[in-house]
């Protein structure tokens, strides 16, 4: 049990809240949701659901500058496709009027005030923490001229910038976020939803818990960062003698080899060094569904991980160990050759085929089997045979025997090379007696390797993705480098490989994996005529 969890059930016992639970999910629709949100995803829709209780979904859409309808729509996607749905859909724009009249009753409780300093001068005003900040001049103004100012702000009269009303807390405060806070500034900007309608905006921290109270939240979870913003979150719901939510905070996702900031996600994409949000090396949610990810391993990881009161790194590679474990149970088994060398079955009959039992998922019996054709002439992986092995080397080498998956032992017993001395062709012979399933299929061999045949195998574009930074913590970076500096220059590789016939649009499963290479996943942009293949991960650490 966390933390979060013993306190949701003292006050269960305790009769709270009418011993209810209803939690939401805020996100600001700047940007598209990312591997940490997926974790604050199935916290609160998980404690939910453990407490038989409410979720809500609401977009925290104060700043009109920022967002957008498209970020509204991946956000919704997002959140189904990981397998939550949410009890109430809202807006912060749903209430603007009621956090409005809320301000306005502040202004009548002398605890709010217009002020027309800029930004700079209220910078100043606040000070530094360990000193008291400075009364803005506009403090004292009396209740009638803040409440005639207030509303000629909303009526348009003023220009961006040139007003804010800030709560009238306490200029001595050691918490920066108490010093006379700012809880709207002026913006003529068109809102996704409300138009023209607005032209001034609150702010996060008034509109947050406000919002809370109104959609009955009971326990208001947030990251650790917001910790020191609870006073506020606080004072505001008490000086306004509201429903009273309780935020509890919670240590955020950090994540090896990754950055979270939206602000630099955004750069990333906007100056192309990623193909777009849901580019498969992104930690996106959406990226990572391109990338073949499960919603179910990415709920296993948020599980495994826990919740924790304090801030730390996640090392990428268990995210990689979840979803490997996962798509172990679900995945298609298909062989696909991607750097293909052709080898020749001697003394196989010329013209001749015959079909090959194969498991579509030794996981699974319920999964089935297919049928691979097998000929004198089939593609293996060029890097499966080496003319002089080092020590250790057990795959294909001249004089050497290995199984190929499903068929037959072979022996190797020559190359033929080009001019330059690449290897064109392996010369082998079959030995009949082995074939897998068969009396004397039981011979052993130091390996096993994986082939496709010549003349019944399709081609295909194969995206080899890794790590899109080169360092554990990009953030990290030395002076005069930024993050963009980290950058991987191989974390996405292109190859024309080889894939089983029986692979095509109208039969794909979501998950496969290429054995002996990896899991992956046909990617958005594929068709009949041209398949793409995504690379989730690789079958080992």
């Amino acid at each position: 049990m966390n933390f979060i969890e013993q306190i949701i059930e003292e006050d269960l016992q305790n009769g709270k809240n009418d011993s209810k639970v209803h939690t939401r999910f805020p996100p600001e629709p700047n940007g598209y949701l990312h591997i940490g949100h997926a974790k604050a995803i199935c916290l609160n829709f998980g404690l939910a659901k453990k407490y038989n209780g409410k979720c809500n979904l609401r977009f925290d859409d104060t700043n009109p500058v920022k967002e957008d309808v498209e970020y509204v729509d991946s956000i919704r996607e997002d959140i189904q496709w990981l397998g939550f749905q949410w009890d109430g859909e809202y807006f912060a724009s749903d209430y603007f009027e009621q956090l409005y009249q809320w301000a306005e009753e502040l202004i009548r409780k002398e605890l709010a005030y217009v002020d027309d300093s800029t930004q700079e001068e209220i910078s100043l005003q606040r000070g530094i923490p360990t000193k008291p900040g400075i009364e803005s001049p506009y403090r004292n103004r009396g209740v009638e001229e803040n409440l005639d100012v207030f509303r000629r702000m909303r009526a348009g009269e003023f220009p961006d910038g040139a007003k804010v009303l800030r709560a009238k807390i306490d200029m001595a405060s050691p918490n920066m976020h108490m010093r006379d806070p700012i809880m709207y500034r002026i913006l003529h900007a068109e809102h996704h939803r409300m138009g023209n309608k607005w032209c001034i905006y609150p702010m996060y921290d008034y509109a947050h818990g406000e919002s809370d109270s109104i959609e009955g939240i009971t326990h208001s979870i947030c990251t650790l960062e917001f910790e020191v913003h609870r006073p506020l979150y606080n004072w505001f719901v008490e000086a306004l003698e509201i429903r009273h939510p309780q935020q509890i905070e919670f240590a955020r996702l950090n994540l090896s080899y990754t950055i979270m900031s939206k602000r630099k996600l955004t750069r990333l994409v906007q100056e192309k060094y990623v193909m777009a949000w849901d580019d498969p090396r992104m930690p996106t949610i959406s990226g990572l569904r391109r990338r073949g990810y499960s919603p179910q391993s990415i709920r296993n990881f948020a599980e495994t991980i826990g919740v924790a009161k304090r801030d730390n790194i996640i090392d990428v590679s268990l995210l990689e160990f979840c979803v490997r474990e996962d798509l172990n149970k679900v995945a298609r088994r298909t062989m696909a050759v991607l750097d293909p060398v052709k080898l020749v079955i001697d003394n196989y009959p010329d013209n001749q085929y015959e079909e090959i039992d194969a498991v579509n998922n030794p996981e699974d019996p319920e999964a089935g089997t297919r049928k691979i054709s097998f000929g004198k002439e089939v593609w293996i992986e060029r890097a499966d045979f080496m003319e002089d092995p080092p020590e250790k080397f057990f795959r294909l080498t001249i004089g050497g025997e290995v199984r190929l998956k499903y068929a037959y032992i072979i022996r190797c017993e020559s190359v033929v090379k080009d001019e330059n001395g690449a290897i064109q062709e392996i010369h082998c012979q079959y030995l009949p007696e082995t074939k897998s399933g068969g009396a004397e299929s039981g011979r052993k061999v130091k390996a096993t390797i994986h082939w496709l045949p010549v003349s019944d195998m399709k081609k295909a574009e194969v995206r080899l993705f890794d790590r899109l930074f080169n360092v554990p913590d990009p953030d990290e970076a030395e002076e005069g480098q930024t993050f963009l500096d980290h950058i991987n220059p191989d974390s996405m590789q292109i190859v024309e490989g080889y894939i089983e016939s029986s692979l095509n649009l109208d039969n794909k499963a979501p998950y496969y994996q290429f054995e002996r290479t990896g899991y992956f996943c046909i990617d958005k942009d594929s068709t009949p005529e041209h398949l793409i293949f995504n690379k989730t991960v690789s079958l080992k650490q």
